[in-house]
Formats: C-alpha cells, sequence, structure tokens
C-alpha cells in the first residue's frame, strides 16, 4: 500500500461535516458567559436531570427577520449559539424570507449540504456545479431543493407576493460565504479585481463602497 493512500485512509474521518454524538445530546451548560459557536465544546453538558422540554423548542423564527433595501431579503440563522439544543447534533437551519423580486445573492456553505424547503411563493432557485454548470429551477410552495456541499447558489423570488424559505444544513456550523461581499468588500487588492473581473478603476470603487466594511483594515 502506498504513503499517499495511507495518508488518505488515516485522515479520511477527519473530514466528516460534523463527528456523530456518543450521547443522546448535550445541551452546553455556558452560564451568564457570551457564547461561540467555536468554543462551544469547551462549556461541560447540562445535567440531564436539568434538561426539560424547552430546552428542545426554538421560537425565533416566527417572523421574518430585517429586510434589507438592497436585495429585498432577510434571513434568520440558527446554530447551537441561538439554540442551544442543536448542540453535538450535526445540524441547523434557516429562515428566509422574499419580498416580491427579493434576491439571496450568490453564496455557499463550506461545511454543509442544505436543503431549501419552500413555504410559500415561488423562488427561481438553484446553484453552480464544479463544471460551471446551472441546475435551476422555479420552486413552489412544497417543494424541496437540495444545494450540496460548496457548490454557490441563490434565490430569488419571481412571484408577485412575499417568499418564504426553510433552510436546513447538515453541520451544527455550516458557514456563509457571500461572494459579492467576499469579492468586493474583503480588501483584495484593485488590481486583482480590475483584472480578473475587467473592470475600470470606476466601476471598481462603485462596488467597493456597496459592499466594503466601514471598519475594514487590509495589510499592505
Amino acid at each position: 500500500m502506498t504513503t499517499s493512500l495511507l495518508l488518505f485512509l488515516f485522515f479520511l474521518p477527519l473530514v466528516k461535516p460534523d463527528s456523530d454524538p456518543v450521547q443522546d445530546y448535550c445541551v452546553p451548560d455556558t452560564g451568564s458567559s457570551p457564547v461561540e459557536l467555536t468554543k462551544l465544546s469547551s462549556y461541560p453538558c447540562k445535567n440531564p436531570t436539568n434538561v426539560t422540554a424547552g430546552d428542545f423548542v426554538f421560537s425565533g423564527i416566527l417572523s421574518p427577520g430585517n429586510f434589507s433595501a438592497e436585495t429585498g431579503f432577510a434571513g434568520i440563522s440558527v446554530n447551537p449559539v441561538q439554540f442551544p439544543g442543536l448542540n453535538t447534533l450535526g445540524m441547523s437551519f434557516a429562515r428566509a424570507d422574499f419580498q416580491p423580486g427579493g434576491v439571496n445573492p450568490p453564496h455557499y456553505h463550506p461545511r454543509a449540504t442544505e436543503t431549501a424547503l419552500v413555504l410559500s411563493g415561488k423562488v427561481y432557485s438553484g446553484f453552480v456545479d464544479s463544471t460551471g454548470r446551472v441546475h435551476a429551477r422555479v420552486i413552489k410552495k412544497g417543494e424541496v431543493m437540495v444545494f450540496p456541499k460548496g457548490m454557490v447558489h441563490f434565490q430569488l423570488n419571481v412571484g408577485k407576493s412575499m417568499a418564504t424559505i426553510y433552510g436546513s444544513f447538515n453541520s451544527q456550523n455550516p458557514g456563509l460565504i457571500r461572494l459579492p461581499v467576499t469579492v468586493f468588500g474583503s480588501g483584495i487588492r484593485d488590481a486583482v479585481l480590475e483584472k480578473a473581473f475587467g473592470l475600470t478603476e470606476e466601476e471598481l470603487e462603485k462596488l467597493k463602497k456597496r459592499f466594503e466594511p466601514k471598519d475594514l483594515v487590509v495589510d499592505d
């Protein structure tokens, strides 16, 4: 057996989305400390005798989040920070609402596959695979679309009324990379973006002003 194959077999278990739980559940006992998703494993689990049904119920997506004036989109992401009962269960979820014409811009989740269930409305929804082929169609109430892990995907309300989608992820920390903000708001040098996208200085400045965080610090 070659060395490269041995290394592959050794590291294969490490690339799973989330570790399998070794107990029924682990509601973190965080006390009054601010919760950080990447540090959840450092908290002890609540004593099972102190766990109640309320630890496994979440009411934070009963209503839409705040709509963006630019995109007409409102999203609420829920992971174990907002809903501690999800901890160690290898999943998270989100609510997405769209005004007529509202768009969830191209983005991807580096650590999770997503399933998107339309609760109301009609949404043009799709993803682009690694060959550059787009897989998209209009989905309506009751239909579900899946976005494979790491694939760029998008959603656009093509109906005349509000649309709502419920998304679920097979990781408690799926990650979210929004392409417009990542490309034009992360501080990549102008020369790279101008040549990569065929932009003039003026065009690039307009995009940077729209997407660049106000407190961005870029090293020379």
